[in-house]
């Protein structure tokens, strides 16, 4: 589409050279740039400096026919050779190659404006004409300003055979027609970042939302490369095999160096695609406790629970064990419920029994989990008596408020049963009382 623009553009240019005859060979500056250049033109280039060519010589044919009934000034040469006629026309060609230019523009943003806004709806007539908008115009410029100004170029040829203005014309304009289509491609990657974000937001996980924006930047890069390794060899004429290879050693020394940095990048994708957590989720990876708050392509920061911000290295964490509370499906609650030694063991069984009345179908319970409470231990200075309960769904919150009422009704039913909570002390014995009596005794030769 974009090559059958540029025809059109250099078309009228083409009406002039129709008088040209057909066995008529090239001019002899063509082919000797084509020969010491050490990169053959494009198709587009070839196509231009072959109309310029024909124009060329068909300006040069009216000229001569034309100075006799316009006069000599048609003929009159302004600079290395080139008459006002000819250096008029190609004037004129740049002229109609920014009218081309200008009526596409106004053609294309047209177009954008006829496209009716839809909600939710993705339009990708819309975004591939806003990605087409400039980078065809400079494409139009490129190549068009090359055809317009083509006719000129025989005229820089030295006596060697060499033309410099030739060559500096033809790599500019290979150099910015690729940048034109690395562009466009750039641009127009933006329909595929509203896809996957569309796509992101319709999932439950937060990863998703990361995995988007670094997916549109690595391939925002790779394009940016590509088109970088051709507009250097479109300038530079180096093939693109040794050039690979030559990367591909130096990058052995660069994956030394950085090893690092590579191993963070791996772990990176280990996160992205394993996803052992969601962004806003509270962890506990070594020392840290705290939620995640971003994930990069280097390491992911984690605000502790004290409320600093915590850098951890991505190849770390996908190397070591993490604990994911945001995950957990409910929070249990364990303590042991201490009471005195002296309490009767009727009253131990009542403790038990009030325990299990208050937690029975307690708030956030389930069928599947049951509370479970038992006396299960002669402590040092207690009797505990062991209370298991599981709070769903796992509010922190909701479950301190829910515990807090729990065990404020069991103090106040051990208050009302007399039972006393025990706690940490320690009995001391005196020898010689009623039940335990000193006894001396006498050995045979000794005494005591």
């Amino acid at each position: 589409m974009v090559f059958s623009i540029i025809l059109w553009t250099i078309a009228p240019c083409c009406i002039l050279a129709k008088t040209t005859p057909k066995d008529e060979v090239p001019p002899k500056a063509l082919n000797t740039q084509t020969k010491n250049n050490t990169q053959a033109p494009s198709i587009e280039v070839q196509a231009v400096d072959k109309a310029g060519e024909r124009i060329g010589k068909g300006i040069d044919r009216f000229s001569h026919s034309a100075s006799s009934k316009i006069g000599k000034w048609v003929e009159i040469e302004v600079f290395s050779g080139i008459t006002w006629l000819k250096l008029l026309i190609c004037i004129s060609l740049i002229f109609l190659v920014v009218t081309v230019e200008r009526l596409l523009r106004w053609l294309i943003n047209g177009a954008i404006r006829k496209i009716p806004p839809e909600v939710d709806v993705i339009s990708w007539r819309q975004y591939f004409f806003q990605a087409l908008s400039r980078p065809l115009s400079l494409f139009i410029w490129s190549y068009g300003i090359y055809g317009a100004l083509s006719p000129l170029y025989d005229h820089f040829q030295t006596a060697g055979g060499d033309n410099i203005v030739h060559i500096v014309a033809q790599k500019a304009a290979d150099v910015g027609g690729t940048i034109a289509f690395f562009w466009f491609i750039l641009s127009f990657v933006q329909i595929l970042d509203v896809y996957l974000k569309k796509w992101a937001a319709a999932t439950e996980s937060t990863i998703n939302d990361m995995l988007v924006p670094i997916i549109a930047k690595t391939l925002r890069v790779f394009i940016i490369v590509i088109g970088g390794i051709i507009v250097i060899q479109n300038l530079t004429g180096l093939k693109i095999g040794p050039l690979v290879a030559s990367l591909g050693i130096g990058g052995l020394a660069v994956a030394l160096a950085a090893k690092d940095s590579i191993a963070n990048f791996f772990g990176t994708l280990t996160i992205l695609f394993d996803k052992p957590f969601q962004v806003g989720q509270r962890i506990i990876i070594d020392q840290y406790d705290g939620v995640v708050e971003s994930v990069g392509f280097r390491s992911t920061q984690i605000r502790t629970l004290t409320g600093h911000l915590a850098t951890i290295p991505n190849e770390k964490l996908s190397n070591s064990s993490l604990e994911n509370i945001g995950e957990r499906p409910y929070i249990r609650w364990l303590t042991n419920i201490g009471i005195t030694y002296d309490t009767p063991a009727d009253k131990v069984e009542k403790a038990v029994q009030i325990i299990r009345e208050i937690l029975e179908n307690h708030e956030g319970m389930k069928e599947d989990f049951p509370p479970r409470v038992f006396f299960n231990a002669f402590n040092d200075w207690s009797l505990d008596i062991m209370a298991i309960a599981w709070y769903h769904p796992p509010n922190y919150w909701d479950f301190q408020a829910w515990l807090e009422k729990t065990c404020l009704e069991i103090m106040r039913r051990f208050e009302t049963e007399d039972i006393q909570f025990a706690f940490p002390s320690s009995t001391i014995y005196i020898a010689n009382d009623d039940k335990r009596q000193l006894k001396l005794m006498m050995l045979k030769g000794e005494g005591l």
